[in-house]
């Protein structure tokens, strides 16, 4: 008789940490119900040994336009992944007979501008993985980011389904019965870091010149590798660190925006990016931040520690509990503890994101509105979630620039439903750096959405406000290529609101579009920008487009690729709207028939899109 495994493995494949979180939401129900739980990143699971397991539940997000995570792009022949929305959780057990997997794809599209690949994507695996023998427990849950209550609200009702359908079929699962729950108490148990207190004579006097890079490479990666398993083990050191020897606005200071213009120097090793690669940083925090968080704390600031997991050989702190169900149990004060406790149910699921999601409130700013919580500084440490690292596109050309790398950043800045003025971590951190000053920031370097085109290859590039960053890597790129070798034409649209507010990198654009320059119509190419609020009917880019429809047509039937870069909002499928339209009216073809070229043209990779909210 076959033994059952009484272990439920949960996978996640995250981008942004989204994923991850409702795999330990997933994991932390589980183990109230004694279920033995364990959790994986794709990227850190041995795909032949899914055959082994019993029961799986797949945790998936997207990234950009739909895009697979960077931890599961390996894995696409033996794991699955939806083009929407932000998460697609399965659960899947084995065939006996088969030994082999099969989640229940569903094929309703939730985004208009990729509804066929989404369409076609779903079709593919469906196929593929029904053949493979395993059967779906549970149907898939569908979470959309953009609901009024977040994707927790799909999840919840998807959980319960979960629970009950688990009881029935798998009971082995749960061995104290379907109704059984750990309290609250139980499961919180003892943190699991250790946190040591040095004294300050005694610490490494690397710490205070802090320009021994390789040793505070490995102390970042250590860092970083106790963490949840939000960054994968082969990323967990830096790549390297940058110095910023420019800081300037590209923007007019009375303009609403605050988009920047940052130059770094390579201090440690100079790696080597090509055009179209993403740089993501690892910021600082406030030193106002940091000081009232001590203070709240009660630490010392002048003390220094170390902080290891409990268990030595566990990489990873394993964060499965509930902040607010520790902070409920560490609040003396009885309204508190009953109003942390309704936040951490799920009939407070709504307000909670209301309070918490909505206004982006920080630790620091929830534990004073909580006076009364005053937990050991271990469990302060395991529940702070690390910092993530924020991604940008590159905007500089190695070939350009070999010892420099540059980024085009929108300082963020935004007001909550209540009227608090909240401003972005990295980029205000950026914003706030003295080039004058000795400041190492520690970066990883990625491939990002938009393959370095070779030089024969005519483009046709849209990048409107800051999408225009890869672009200027683009164009230097053809620029210091163009002095030894024949280039192809560029077409390339950029979009702001006022020609004298924000038009990024005007100079450049010019320069560049005149004296045989790479956008210049002597070498077949072009710039055209639309300044959508500089009259009193808007003009885009896809206007724009438009206008040069012929020119368009042109190019694609030269071979062009396409290069779309900005918000995420709806530029994308505007932009592709007029693709299908410029190619209908110069081919004389039905709009149907422009619709299947566009396609074919991203079956080849040769229209390509990096979007970011």
């Amino acid at each position: 008789m076959e033994m059952k495994s009484k272990t439920l493995l949960i996978l996640y494949a995250t981008q942004t940490g989204n994923a991850l979180d409702v795999a330990e939401r997933i994991a932390r129900e589980a183990e109230r119900r004694a279920c033995t739980v364990v959790i994986r990143s794709t990227d850190d699971y041995d795909a032949n040994s899914l055959p082994a397991e019993d029961t799986v539940i797949f945790v998936v997000s997207t990234t950009g336009q739909g895009d697979t995570p960077d931890s599961m792009k390996a894995r696409l022949t033996l794991f699955f992944v939806f083009k929407y929305p932000i998460f697609v959780p399965s659960i899947l057990e084995v065939s006996s007979a088969k030994k082999s997997w099969q989640p229940l794809v569903g094929r309703n599209s939730l985004c208009s501008v990729w509804i066929r690949r989404f369409r076609f994507v779903a079709k593919k695996l469906d196929k593929r993985l029904s053949d493979l023998g395993a059967t779906a427990v549970v149907e898939r849950g569908l979470g959309d980011d953009q609901h009024p209550s977040g994707y927790e609200a799909a999840l919840d009702t998807w959980l319960s389904s979960l629970w009950s359908r688990l009881n029935e079929i798998k009971p082995h699962f749960f061995p104290k019965g379907p109704d059984f729950l750990v309290s609250n108490e139980e499961l919180i148990g003892l943190p699991k870091v250790q946190v040591t207190y040095h004294n300050v004579d005694d610490m490494d006097s690397r710490l205070s010149t802090a320009t021994d890079f390789k040793y505070l490479q490995m102390q970042i990666g250590r860092a970083r590798s106790m963490s949840s398993g939000k960054v994968p083990h082969e990323k967990s050191k830096p790549d390297a660190f940058l110095k910023m020897v420019k800081n300037f606005p590209l923007t007019r200071a009375s303009h609403e925006k605050d988009v920047r213009h940052f130059e770094f120097e390579f201090v440690s090793q100079v790696i080597k990016y090509e055009i179209g690669d993403v740089l993501e940083v690892l910021p600082s925090q406030s030193p106002a931040a940091v000081d009232s968080f001590i203070q709240r704390c009660n630490l010392d600031p002048e003390s220094l520690i170390t902080v290891h997991p409990t268990e030595m050989e566990n990489r990873h702190i394993d964060n499965n509990v509930n902040t607010l169900d520790v902070m409920s149990f560490f609040a003396t004060a009885e309204h508190e503890k009953e109003r942390l406790q309704y936040f951490a149910s799920p009939e407070g699921r709504d307000d909670l994101y209301q309070y918490n999601q909505k206004e982006r409130r920080t630790v620091l700013e929830v534990l004073e509105d909580f006076p009364s919580v005053q937990m050991p500084f271990e469990w302060f440490v395991q529940l702070v979630p690390p910092l993530k690292n924020r991604a940008f596109s590159i905007s500089s050309s190695p070939l350009a620039h070999p010892t420099q790398v540059h980024l085009t950043v929108d300082v963020v800045s935004w007001t909550t439903p209540f009227k608090r003025k909240r401003q972005g971590l990295c980029s205000t951190w950026l914003a706030s750096l003295d080039p004058e000053q000795s400041i190492y920031i520690p970066v990883w370097f990625h491939k990002g959405l938009l393959p370095p085109p070779p030089p024969s290859l005519p483009l046709i590039v849209i990048g409107p406000g800051t999408g225009c960053a890869p672009f200027r890597g683009f164009v230097e790129e053809r620029a210091v290529q163009s002095q030894s070798s024949t280039i192809a034409p560029t077409l390339l649209f950029f979009g702001c609101r006022n020609e004298n507010n924000d038009f990024l990198y005007r100079d450049f654009w010019l320069s560049h579009s005149e004296n045989d320059g790479v956008l210049s119509e002597a070498k077949g190419g072009g710039f055209y920008a639309a300044f959508s609020r500089d009259q009193p009917q808007k003009v885009y880019v896809q206007h724009k487009m438009q206008e040069q429809s012929e020119r368009i047509w042109n190019l694609l039937c030269e071979g062009a690729a396409i290069y779309v870069a900005g918000s995420s909002t709806k530029m994308p499928s505007d932009v592709m709207v007029a693709f299908e339209e410029i190619i209908s009216k110069e081919s004389g073809a039905p709009r149907e028939s422009a619709v299947r070229w566009l396609r074919s043209l991203e079956k080849a990779g040769k229209y390509h899109v990096e979007a970011w909210s």
